[in-house]
């Protein structure tokens, strides 16, 4: 700190001056980005408990305080492994301000946690990517690329150079895409019979809070796809699937809606709460007198005044419920509110009223019941009208928390699925568990390929790439066997995670593998008494787990090629 002078003779202070900056080149640059590619987490704590059935063992609580140490690779790894178990381990994840969040999601553990390191910022990028792609195996894309990394630093000490061992890399992650091309199923489904897509959707759950209510939730998840997909062109929109949530009830309480769930209530309390054969008008103009769009100032200065103006303002308001009943509306929805008086009047004329929805359930609801959102009264017309079978509002509770369900729409393309649970945290846990579920099930209906878990996959694909590097010649078949090791992670913590011995049982799987030349055998998490993943229904979708691999191995390419770090000190 020091004390100087401008031009005009005022002092100011000089916190810090500009400080030379740090460099790091070469294998070294290379090194710290092994070690710290992950996260630095400088005051955060996280909590990794247990969440298992009611018979299984009480809360097991580990505390890890990460500071800015190379052990921190190993730790993280550990926080991103766990997760990867069949009774699920969970973390609570505590922000500066104590919002609490917990979750087993890789994606969503990535995004909560303080991340200061450049290069970790792109594990985060990459958990992301395989979210918004995918939907799930956002944890298993961080922990290949993790161990795709810790092999990259072994080659790195014996000498090999970086640009080979990607290079290695890309060659082993097309041979293990191609073998999976090879080792693929296909799952057969119509829209009558998804027995087979809610298998997929429980493996996808199995992992996550919902193990209670499982059969239920994989049944939501299945028919929401089905009911909004469109099999002609193989997709399925997500945004007509909307996912609400009300603390209270229990998980079984959740339920599918074909239709809308808002979470408002009808405008005034003496109007009907209950429209059976609903015709519904969607406003987007506010229920209230025109305004100049100039400044103006009104000036009344008599009662006769005053009672032209009031006459005039009500002149309006009945001209617009008058428009609204001639074109034969049963309940008007209004994207903006309107006062007490036009309230009133709609009261009167028995006429039902939401107001204050949002753009996009506005753009919902004209979906689901088939309505033309009118942005002026003059353009209402009874064509532009929607229908809807039931319109109720539902109170929950003792609490004077209501909603209004908008059911049996004349297109029922769009869907509810509403989600019940004692706390907010866990409403949004099963909302990010059942998105997941959601995101299988649609890459299903557009692709209907489908490759086994419980690491078997992953298995075949290690043996595959190192039959390959044996033909290979040159130093690219040290990276290949590398590749070959990092694939052994997620069945490796799988079995860890489930109780079993891990070096033992990854072993035994790789033998009988090659002798019985079955690429469906991995590691019996359920101790169901096999290994066929097949005859388990253990099922992961084959776009799914290809861009597992693809993406890994992108993103430790990139990071392989940067071998020069400049950045400022660290202030002292």
């Amino acid at each position: 700190m020091s004390l100087v002078f401008d031009e005009y003779g005022r002092p100011f202070i000089i916190i810090k001056e500009q400080s030379a900056k740090t460099r790091l080149k070469g294998l070294a640059a290379l090194k710290v980005h092994q070690l710290l590619s992950f996260c630095r987490l400088p005051h955060t704590l996280l909590v990794s408990f247990l969440v298992s059935a009611p018979e299984h063992a009480p809360m097991f609580v580990v505390l890890l305080a990460c500071q800015n140490h190379p052990a921190l690779l190993s730790d993280f790894l550990l926080v991103l492994a766990v997760p990867m178990m069949n009774m699920g381990m969970d973390k609570i994840l505590v922000s500066g301000d104590g919002d609490v969040c917990v979750s087993n999601d890789g994606a969503t553990i990535l995004e909560r946690m303080e991340v200061d390191n450049q290069i970790a910022k792109l594990m985060v990028e990459l958990s992301k990517s395989q979210d918004q792609e995918i939907g799930d195996g956002t944890t298993g894309v961080v922990v290949l690329a993790g161990a795709l990394l810790e092999q990259a630093e072994l080659l790195l000490d014996r000498g090999l150079h970086p640009r080979r061992i990607s290079e290695g890399f890309e060659v082993a992650c097309k041979v293990a895409c191609d073998h999976l091309d090879n080792i693929c199923d296909k799952l057969h489904f119509t829209p009558d019979e998804t027995s087979e897509l809610l298998t997929v959707a429980k493996t996808t759950l199995s992992s996550k809070i919902v193990t209670r209510a499982l059969d239920q939730m994989a049944n939501l998840a299945v028919s929401a796809i089905m009911a909004v997909a469109d099999f002609e062109r193989k997709d399925v929109n997500l945004d007509l699937i909307k996912m609400e949530g009300k603390v209270g009830g229990q998980m079984e309480d959740s339920m599918l809606v074909s239709g809308i769930v808002l979470d408002k209530d009808i405008s005034h309390p003496g109007m009907a709460k209950t429209i059976k054969d609903a015709k519904i008008c969607i406003l987007t103009c506010p229920f209230e007198p025109p305004k100049p769009k100039t400044k103006h100032n009104i000036q009344i200065d008599t009662v006769e005044k005053y009672q032209t103006l009031y006459k005039q303002e009500q002149e309006y308001f009945v001209d617009m419920v008058k428009k609204i009943k001639d074109s034969g509306a049963t309940l008007a929805i209004c994207q903006w509110g309107f006062d007490d008086e036009a309230n009133h009047l709609l009261y009167q004329n028995e006429l039902p009223a939401v107001r204050w929805v949002g753009g996009v359930e506005i753009e919902l609801l004209a979906i689901a019941t088939g309505a033309r959102i009118v942005p002026r009264f003059s353009e209402l017309t009874p064509e532009k009208l929607g229908k809807a079978g039931v319109v109720r509002e539902v109170s929950f509770g003792t609490t004077k928390d209501r909603m209004l369900f908008i059911e049996n729409c004349e297109n029922s393309k769009a869907v509810t699925i509403f989600v019940r649970g004692a706390n907010k945290m866990i409403i949004e846990e099963i909302k990010r568990s059942i998105h997941d579920a959601l995101c299988m099930v649609r890459n299903l209906v557009r692709d209907n390929r489908i490759v086994y878990g419980g690491g078997s996959s992953e298995i075949a694909c290690s043996l595959a790439v190192s039959d390959a590097a044996s033909k290979v010649t040159g130093v690219d078949q040290y990276a290949m066997r590398a590749f070959s090791d990092a694939l052994e992670a997620i069945p490796m913590a799988l079995s860890e995670n489930s109780g079993l011995p891990g070096i033992e049982n990854l072993a035994s799987l790789k033998q009988r593998q090659v002798q019985e030349k079955n690429s469906w055998l991995g590691v019996d998490c359920k101790l169901a008494g096999t290994n066929d993943m097949k005859s388990q229904k253990v099922l992961e979708t084959l776009h799914g787990k290809k861009q597992q691999f693809m993406l890994a191995t992108q993103v430790v390419k990139m990071i392989l090629k940067i071998d020069d770090v400049i950045s400022p000190s660290e202030y002292e």
